[in-house]
C-alpha cells in the first residue's frame, strides 16, 4: 500500500506534468514551465519536492503568487494555491497585465461555483479565455510530513490552535469556520488516499463536531453519481475489503504529553531546535578567531537514512550512532588514500605507471563509491552539528533531570521530596522548564490540597515563572473527568545506564559527561491507549461513549456491522499534535506487528506545537480567565 506521503508526491508531480500521468518520455523531456505558489501551496511542496527535483520536472523558476513577477512569454504557468479572495484577484491582475500565455490553474481545494464565474467573467474581461487551459480541484488540502505523518497548517496555523479553539469569547461563526476548514482537509487526506474511512470520536466536544460534518461530506460525495471522487473505492472489491478507521481526538484528551520534556532525537529537534517542515536552523557557536556565529539550514527528511533509522531512538543512542558513523567514514577514507600512495600519486613517480594495470579495478571501484562517500560525510557533518547544538542545551537546561523526574510521576512513584528541589534550584532549567515539569505533576497528582496549591505557587513565583498556564490548566482539571486520578498515564519509569563512558573516553566531538543515559521502558500514552482499544475493539465502557460513523451505510446506524480489528487507522487530533505522541504510536504499532498482527497507524494533526508554543498558548487562556 503507498502511504500518504508517496501519494501526495505523486498528486503533485502530475500537476507539474500538466495534469497528464507522467510517462517515461514526458519525465526525459518535460515541458518547461513557471510554478506560482502561494504561502499555503509552498508548504505543501517543500518537504515533499527539492528544487532539485522540480529542474528534472522541467520547473525552471518557481516564485510567490504575491511577488513582483515579470512576463514570461510562450511558457505554460502552473499556479498552486488555495482559491481565497485575495489569491483570486492576483490571479484576474495576471489575467490582465498577460503575463503569461497559457495557464493552467490548481486549486489547493475545491473553488466555490460562484468564485470560478468570477473569475470566468475576468477572463472574459482581459481577453484571455484561450489561454487559460486548465482549472482542476486537487484536493491535497494538508501537509505529509513523514509516510506515516501529517499536519493540516504550518503557516498561520495559529487559526487552528488549542488556543483558537478553547478562547473564550468564541462565536459561533468561528466554529464553524474552523470545523468547516478541519473537515475540508481531512476529506482532502482520504480523496488523497481513494479510500472511504470509518469514524470514531468521543461525543460532547470539537471532535465530534469534525466527525459528523466529514461523515456527511463523505456520504454526499459517494452517493452523488456524477461527482464521486472515490469511484476505486466502489468498484473494486480489493479496496472494499479492509477499510480504515479514523479516530478523531481533541487535544484535551491529553494535556501533559505537549508539555513533557523528551529524550527521543526528532522530538527534542521539535522542542529545543523549532524543526519546521522536516527543516532546522542550527546556529553554529562562533569560531576563537571572533566571527560571528553562523546559522546552518539542515533538511531531515525520509531520503537520510541515518535520519529515518534513528529519528525516534533515545539520544544517547543517537551520540553513539553518529560516532560510529564517523569511525565507518573514516576506515572509507584511508582506503582513498591508500589507494593514491599505492599507486604514486602523492608524489607522482613513474612507478605509478606500471601499477595502474593492478589497479584500474580499485581505481574504478573509488571513483564510483566517491560521490556516496561525500554524501555520507555531509550526512554526518549535518547530524554532528545537530547532535551538539541539542547537547549544548541538555547540559544548560540540565533536561535529562527533568526527563527522568517526568517518567517519575507517570509511573507514580513517590516523588515528595525531589519537587520542591527542581523548581527551587536555580542551577536547574528555566522557568518555562520548571513550569512544564509542574503542570504534568498538576494533571497526574490524584488530589493537591489547597495548602499544597499555595505553597507550589509561591516556589514557582519565585523561580520566576509565568503563572497564568497554571490557572487555565486547574480551571481545565476542574472540568474534566480526569480529575478522579491518573488512570490514563501508565508510566514505565527509567532507569540509568552508562553508555556515555564509551563516548567520552574516545574522546569524541560529543563530551557527555554530566547528562545521564536514561533508558525507558516502552508505555502507551494517553492517545495510544485510545487507538488500541479502538483498533481491536476491545471491550471497555469509556469506549462505548465513542461515535460509530460509517459513510457507506445510508441509514443511520452506530452498530458496527462486523467487529473485527483494524489493520489501518488514522489516527487524528484537533488543537495541536506532537512529536513525543507520534513516536509513542510508531512504537505501538510496531509492537504490534512483531507480535504478529499487522498494524499500519497514520498521525495527524491540526498542527505540530512545540511546548515553548503550547505553554505560550495555555498562558493566553488563562489571562481571559
Amino acid at each position: 500500500m503507498s502511504t500518504i506521503r508517496q501519494k501526495q508526491i505523486n498528486a503533485l508531480k502530475q500537476m507539474l506534468n500538466l495534469n497528464q500521468v507522467s510517462t517515461k518520455a514526458s519525465l526525459a523531456e518535460p515541458v518547461w514551465k513557471v510554478l506560482i505558489y502561494d504561502r499555503a501551496g509552498q508548504d505543501i511542496i517543500s518537504p515533499l519536492i527539492s528544487v532539485k527535483e522540480l529542474r528534472e520536472l522541467g520547473v525552471t523558476l518557481h516564485v510567490q503568487l504575491h511577488s513582483d513577477r515579470d512576463p514570461i512569454p510562450e511558457v505554460p504557468a502552473i499556479y498552486f494555491c488555495a482559491p481565497t479572495e485575495e489569491n483570486l484577484g492576483r490571479i484576474c491582475q495576471d489575467f490582465q497585465n498577460a503575463v503569461y500565455d497559457v495557464y493552467h490553474l490548481n486549486f489547493i481545494c475545491p473553488i466555490s461555483r460562484q468564485k470560478l464565474e468570477d473569475l470566468a467573467s475576468a477572463a472574459l474581461q482581459s481577453n484571455c479565455v484561450a489561454s487559460i487551459h486548465k482549472v482542476y480541484d486537487q484536493y491535497i488540502n494538508f501537509i505529509s510530513l513523514e509516510d506515516d505523518m501529517f499536519i493540516l497548517k504550518h503557516q498561520n496555523s495559529d487559526l487552528l490552535s488549542y488556543y483558537s479553539l478553547n478562547k473564550i469569547d468564541m462565536k459561533d461563526t468561528e466554529v464553524e469556520d474552523l470545523v468547516n476548514s478541519i473537515v475540508d482537509s481531512l476529506f482532502s487526506v482520504f480523496v488523497t488516499m481513494g479510500t472511504v474511512p470509518i469514524i470514531r470520536s468521543p461525543k460532547g466536544n470539537v471532535a465530534e463536531m469534525v466527525a459528523k460534518k466529514l461523515d456527511k461530506k463523505l456520504k454526499d460525495n459517494l452517493f452523488d453519481a456524477r461527482n464521486n471522487l472515490f469511484h476505486t473505492d466502489m468498484h473494486t472489491g480489493s479496496f472494499n475489503f479492509q477499510r480504515p478507521l479514523l479516530i478523531i481526538l481533541d487535544r484535551n484528551v491529553d494535556m501533559a504529553t505537549p508539555l513533557h520534556h523528551t529524550w527521543t532525537y526528532q522530538a527534542l529537534t521539535h522542542d529545543l531546535l523549532n524543526l519546521a517542515l522536516n527543516r532546522v536552523i542550527v546556529e553554529e557557536s562562533a569560531t576563537s578567531g571572533g566571527t560571528r556565529a553562523k546559522s546552518r539550514p539542515c533538511e531531515l527528511n525520509s531520503n537520510d537514512k541515518f535520519w529515518s533509522t534513528h529519528k525516534g531512538s533515545p539520544f544517547p543512542t543517537v551520540a553513539e550512532a553518529i560516532q560510529e558513523e564517523l569511525e565507518d567514514y573514516k576506515l572509507s577514507e584511508d582506503e582513498v588514500k591508500k589507494l593514491k600512495s599505492s599507486m604514486g600519486i602523492d608524489n607522482e613517480s613513474d612507478v605509478a605507471l606500471s601499477i595502474v594495470s593492478d589497479n584500474t579495478a580499485r581505481i574504478t571501484s573509488a571513483v564510483n563509491s566517491l560521490p556516496q562517500l561525500l554524501e555520507k560525510k555531509r550526512l554526518i557533518d549535518m547530524h554532528t552539528t545537530i547532535a551538539t547544538a541539542i547537547l549544548n542545551l541538555i547540559k544548560q537546561r540540565k533536561f535529562d533531570t527533568f526527563f527522568e523526574f517526568e517518567e517519575k510521576i507517570l509511573s507514580k512513584a513517590n516523588i515528595d521530596k525531589g519537587l520542591s528541589e527542581i523548581l527551587t534550584d536555580p542551577e536547574i532549567g528555566t522557568p518555562e522548564d520548571k513550569m512544564r515539569l509542574f503542570i504534568i505533576y498538576f494533571i497526574c497528582a490524584p488530589n493537591i490540597s489547597e495548602a499544597e496549591y499555595s505553597k507550589y505557587q509561591a516556589i514557582l513565583e519565585a523561580a520566576g515563572c509565568d503563572l497564568m498556564p497554571l490557572t487555565y490548566i486547574k480551571r481545565w482539571k476542574s472540568f474534566t473527568k480526569m480529575s478522579s486520578g491518573t488512570n490514563q498515564y501508565e508510566g514505565a519509569g527509567t532507569k540509568t545506564v552508562n553508555m556515555f563512558s564509551k563516548l567520552v573516553s574516545q574522546g569524541s566531538s560529543f563530551v557527555m559527561e554530566g547528562v545521564k543515559n536514561l533508558v525507558v521502558k516502552r508505555h502507551n500514552l494517553p492517545v495510544t491507549r485510545i487507538v488500541d482499544h479502538l483498533i481491536d475493539f476491545k471491550n471497555s465502557p469509556e469506549m462505548e461513549e465513542y461515535h460509530y460513523l460509517d459513510p457507506k451505510q445510508l441509514k443511520l446506524t452506530e452498530i458496527p456491522r462486523n467487529r473485527s480489528p483494524f489493520q489501518d487507522a488514522f489516527v487524528f487530533v484537533i488543537g495541536g499534535g506532537s512529536y513525543t505522541e507520534y513516536q509513542n504510536l510508531v512504537d505501538y504499532a510496531k509492537q504490534k506487528t512483531t507480535s504478529g498482527s499487522t498494524k499500519r497507524i497514520v498521525y495527524g494533526s491540526t498542527t505540530l506545537t512545540t511546548p515553548k508554543l503550547f505553554l505560550k498558548q495555555l498562558s493566553l487562556l488563562g489571562q481571559e480567565i
